[in-house]
């Protein structure tokens, strides 16, 4: 209830302030519905007419296109009055528009604003009010009990009394909070009419952020983004420890274009492992990969004939063009990955065997196979002229980095374009409720170990580019915990069907910029294992939250 002298008003004071507004605009609103009718409502009536006739299966060809020339003539009629009147409509909004301008904020939008503010402050202090009553209360009850029993049940009493209390509250301010809402869009509700919802770019903005403010929850917020806070935090720390102990800045554009030269082919990797992790998966075999496609670009685009052998034979490739080489090298690499992802995938999606599993022995087998045969040596340099091939740089710039922004654009597309894409998440989320809708369970799973297979195949290619060979069995070793760890720091969640392409994105370059940052600082190797887990740990335990949140 309002109070004397203040400005907290109620419902009907609302309203009163309101309706002269209302009453303007209103009548204009009316003009310009009469003069809509046989002009944009026709229209807009006729258009629909025509897509229903397109749409009708039960009309033959002849008599659809008989139906559409009709409507189509009465549409251009209708086209005519419409551009007939629209001066006319165009002066009425301009000055109803002209009226909220000069009236809504001033004479209705700031008093309720001024209004919810002080209610707020008369909210909060009666909240304060009543837990000093409540305490006041519990302590002269607590005074006059004596027996163990009974002041337990008064202090549980008391307690249930401030949880009440509390929600009473919270459910106060949240009335508050949605009506200075309603009061905001009000404005825009007017505009909606008169324009047929075409808003302005400045007003759009507008609208969306008072969503986001509305809508704002500070835990949910922290839950979502709390470890890039932190993250952010870390690196700006980094960015003023630098100079001071390196005696040169860490944010030079010589060293970001370094940390996103090297975040391109591990790009690829992530994108691979976040479509299996989407499933409730994971890739345990991505650095085995790594090493057997390196090992196979290595021994394909060799710098002369190869010193190592495979199971015995020494490869030479020298008598083919080098281009021939290098496609042929990308194209083996990619086979020889997706053949191993395929058979993970087929012995997840057949027996229901968990991609930890399956990936793990595909590590083994992959690792066993490639040492064996190559008896662990590395093979060297590929040509000098192939990476300028590949990857040249353009007045300084990384070329690779173009290669990992067209496999993001690509996978973006696959997720969220795409029927595969759809099932994918769909799948992630519930298999069962997936499968009982037509979605094969079984060929998204293995669609996705496929994928992935071409994209590990991809990623080692492109390093073996950027490293200038150097193939061997070794190589890659760990790779899988950083393509991981980078998906789960971007937001795609081991509960199944939750994940942005952009979230792999920025997971993938928060972990590259940190070891590089770690790197410059003469951070030991070994300490930096130590952060990378205690990010994982981290990422992991608010993604664990929010699903029992969600839950």
């Amino acid at each position: 209830m309002a109070k004397e002298n203040s400005k907290i008003l109620t419902a009907e004071q609302e309203q009163k302030l309101r309706q002269p507004i209302e009453d303007y605009v209103g009548k204009i609103q009316a003009q310009i519905d009469r003069l809509r009718v046989d002009g944009t409502d026709r229209v807009i009536s006729l258009q629909n007419s025509i897509d229903a006739v397109k749409r009708d299966r039960t009309l033959t060809k002849g008599e659809k296109a008989d139906r559409i020339a009709k409507l189509k003539t009465e549409l251009e009629i209708a086209k005519g009055v419409e551009a007939q009147k629209k001066g006319e409509v165009s002066k009425l909004i301009s000055d109803a528009e002209a009226h909220i301008k000069a009236h809504f904020t001033k004479e209705y939008y700031q008093p309720i604003k001024e209004s919810c503010e002080q209610e707020k402050v008369l909210a909060k202090e009666e909240y304060r009010q009543k837990l000093a009553d409540l305490k006041k209360e519990h302590q002269q009850n607590l005074a006059k009990l004596s027996d163990y029993h009974e002041i337990k049940d008064e202090k549980y009493v008391y307690k249930n009394r401030l949880f009440d209390a509390k929600m009473r509250m919270q459910k106060r301010l949240q009335e508050i909070k949605d009506r200075k809402h309603a009061a905001f869009v009000y404005e825009y509700h007017l505009i909606d009419l008169l324009r047929m919802s075409k808003f302005t770019f400045g007003e759009n903005m507008a609208q969306k952020w008072e969503n986001y403010k509305y809508t704002f929850n500070r835990r949910t917020f922290l839950l979502q983004n709390g470890l890039y806070i932190a993250i952010i935090l870390i690196f700006i720390a980094l960015c003023i420890l630098t100079p001071i102990i390196k005696h040169s800045p860490l944010l030079t554009y010589n060293n970001v274009l370094n940390i996103l030269q090297q975040a391109s082919p591990r790009m690829f990797l992530a994108l691979g492992v976040a479509g299996l992790i989407l499933l409730t998966g994971t890739d345990l075999s991505i650095g085995r990969m790594i090493g057997m496609g390196m090992t196979t670009a290595t021994i394909i685009m060799h710098q002369g004939a190869n010193t190592g052998a495979v199971f015995g034979h020494k490869f030479d490739f020298t008598g083919l063009p080098i281009g021939i080489r290098v496609v042929f090298a990308l194209l083996v690499c990619i086979i020889l990955c997706t053949f191993f992802t395929s058979i993970a995938g087929f012995f997840t999606a057949k027996f229901k065997m968990h991609p930890f599993i399956s990936t793990m022995a595909n590590m083994l087998v992959i690792f066993g196979l490639v040492t064996y045969a190559t008896k662990g040596v590395s093979f060297g340099a590929i040509e000098p002229t192939i990476p300028s091939m590949i990857i040249p740089k353009v007045n300084s710039f990384p070329t690779i980095i173009i290669w990992a922004a067209v496999a993001i654009a690509v996978v973006w597309f696959i997720w969220n374009k795409t029927t595969f894409g759809k099932n994918l998440y769909a799948v992630g989320g519930n298999p069962e409720a997936a499968s009982v809708s037509g979605i094969s369970v079984f060929a998204v799973t293995v669609g996705a170990f496929v994928m992935a297979g071409i994209l590990y195949g991809f990623g080692s290619w492109l390093e073996c580019a950027r490293m200038v060979g150097s193939g061997s069995a070794a190589y890659g070793q760990g790779w899988e915990m950083d393509a991981i760890a980078a998906c789960v720091v971007g937001g795609v969640s081991f509960t199944g069907g939750i994940g942005k392409i952009s979230g792999v994105v920025v997971g993938v370059c928060i972990f590259t910029a940190l070891t590089y940052s770690l790197t410059i600082l003469g951070i030991d190797t070994n300490l930096q294992f130590v952060f990378s887990g205690i990010i994982i740990l981290v990422a992991v335990m608010l993604d664990c939250l929010k699903y029992v949140q969600k839950k």
